[in-house]
């Protein structure tokens, strides 16, 4: 947890130290979902050789073999919903989620991390999202 305002999204030196600080205690993988303040994340796991995972759109290519995936919010596929439903006059206001199974998030696999996934660890990973799409695996909401 980097803060609660909006410096606290903008601010790399404190993610370092907050990475190298949970490196030290022992993690091996940080998920840097600060902002800006993740690229200190990024630095930290690159200095000492550890993962880091990037967020929201793919950060693999900041440090190739470094950034183990990034976690992929399809704001592409959100944006060309509901562009579709107003074309077609089908969209309607409020909260919309969309899941695995609509496209609306994923994880990156690509050269940059290519080396850092083997072939059964991505088969593993393809079966986990059918799973979770077909209900097999329950995936909780934060406030679940």
């Amino acid at each position: 947890m980097t803060g609660t305002t909006p410096k606290a999204w903008n601010d790399p030196n404190r993610g370092s130290k907050l990475a190298l600080s949970q490196i030290e205690r022992g993690a091996d993988v940080i998920f840097a979902a600060a902002g800006f303040t993740g690229t200190g994340v990024f630095q930290a796991a690159l200095q000492l050789s550890k993962f880091a995972i990037g967020v929201d759109s793919n950060q693999n290519h900041l440090h190739p073999g470094t950034i183990l995936t990034s976690m992929l919010k399809r704001v592409d596929i959100a944006v060309y919903t509901s562009f579709s439903e107003a074309k077609f006059g089908t969209w309607d206001s409020g909260v919309q989620v969309l899941r695995l199974a609509e496209n609306g998030v994923g994880w990156a696999l690509d050269e940059h991390n290519r080396i850092l996934i083997s072939p059964e660890v991505e088969a593993r990973l393809e079966q986990a999202e059918k799973d979770i799409i077909s209900g097999k695996i329950i995936v909780k909401g934060y406030q679940e």
